[in-house]
């Protein structure tokens, strides 16, 4: 069974923990980069602005947008400083305030996170020395279901909201790809009685999916089956196909893989839902996705994408109309129907 849902709204509780590294990274920017002097000096793009500061492309891309987002440099693809970011942030300014931020930059997390800026490989999941990254420490059945329980108890919340708002009255079976513990399926199965649905989870991940599912009493309707989302085929047979917060671990090549493995598998006018949390066109907020952005940017080889991106790829292999619809503390599905030739 699903919990009722509740009657108060926990988003600003999702925000601390989501945003953990994104003071961390606005330390590195201006203590350790002087990131806004650097701009003032010569703007340029995020590629640009790599070069000459010898870091990844990545990992800037994501506190670029960071620093847009808090309104120190403007939209656009050109990486120029505000009046805000001019009047406090740029050396030579009676109010720079690079030294007060300096007083953080021996944090732990500070050091790791320009490690991934300089090298752009995520950090261990923990960030102690010791810990296994996040995709290499999900290959050990009990790291995998303390994640799962994490993620299992985000869901419970924006599970049957992300149901609320999809109209599945008329699709017959959603394959819910790298489902986790089945929560998402178990939601949308439960607010529509027609449907039926297929967890896709790698080992030993399926196992834990097994037993989430069981104990909620919907084995009968979700089935779970053991593949990897990357190299197996994707089975026939679903009109739906969802990823609910799996495109964010990844990079844009491999984002642009998944897409494709759906576009393959779906029939002509199946659906695919795709739950995360998205970024504006000009990348230049939501603040709590650009501060999510940075988590992700720490931990995975991903980050937050804008819808703009999505619907590019998504464009280009044949779906539309897409269509975005927000679900609950700042997640959203984007929902495109795959067209006929």
């Amino acid at each position: 069974m699903l919990p009722v849902p509740p009657s108060t709204d926990p988003s600003l509780l999702y925000r601390y923990r989501d945003a953990a590294c994104a003071t961390d990274a606005l330390v590195v920017a201006i203590a350790e980069l002087d990131l806004l002097t650097e701009i003032a000096c010569s703007p340029g793009s995020v590629t640009e602005l790599a070069l000459r500061l010898g870091v990844a492309e990545r990992p800037l891309d994501v506190i670029v947008t960071l620093l847009r987002a808090l309104g120190v440099v403007e939209p656009g693809p050109i990486v120029k400083c505000t009046g805000l970011g001019r009047d406090h942030l740029v050396r030579g300014s009676e109010f720079f305030l690079r030294p007060y931020f300096a007083t953080l930059a021996t944090r732990p997390q500070v050091r790791a996170l320009l490690d991934v800026l300089r090298h752009d490989r995520p950090s261990a999941w923990t960030g102690a020395a010791t810990s296994k990254a996040w995709v290499d420490a999900m290959e050990g059945e009990a790291f995998a279901a303390e994640f799962t329980a994490a993620m299992d108890c985000r869901g419970t919340y924006l599970a049957p909201a992300l149901a609320m708002v999809l109209d599945l009255s008329r699709s017959e079976r959603v394959l819910d790809i790298a489902g986790g513990s089945g929560i998402y399926a178990c939601a949308l199965v439960d607010r529509n009685p027609g449907l039926h649905a297929t967890v896709l989870e790698r080992a030993p991940m399926d196992r834990v999916t097994v037993r989430h599912v069981s104990e909620r009493g919907f084995s009968g309707r979700v089935a779970v089956l053991c593949g990897d989302m990357f190299e197996d085929a994707y089975p026939l047979g679903h009109d739906v196909h969802l990823l609910s917060n799996v495109l964010h671990d990844w990079d844009e090549a491999a984002v642009r893989k998944l897409l494709s493995k759906s576009a393959a598998a779906l029939p002509v006018g199946g659906r695919l839902v795709i739950h995360d949390a998205w970024l504006n066109a000009d990348k230049s907020g939501p603040l709590e996705v650009a501060e999510y952005s940075v988590f992700l940017m720490f931990t995975t080889v991903g980050r937050c994408y804008a819808v703009s991106e999505l619907s590019s790829w998504l464009e280009a292999l044949g779906f539309g109309p897409i269509v975005h619809v927000p679900t609950a503390a700042y997640r959203s599905a984007v929902v495109a129907t795959k067209l006929g030739k």
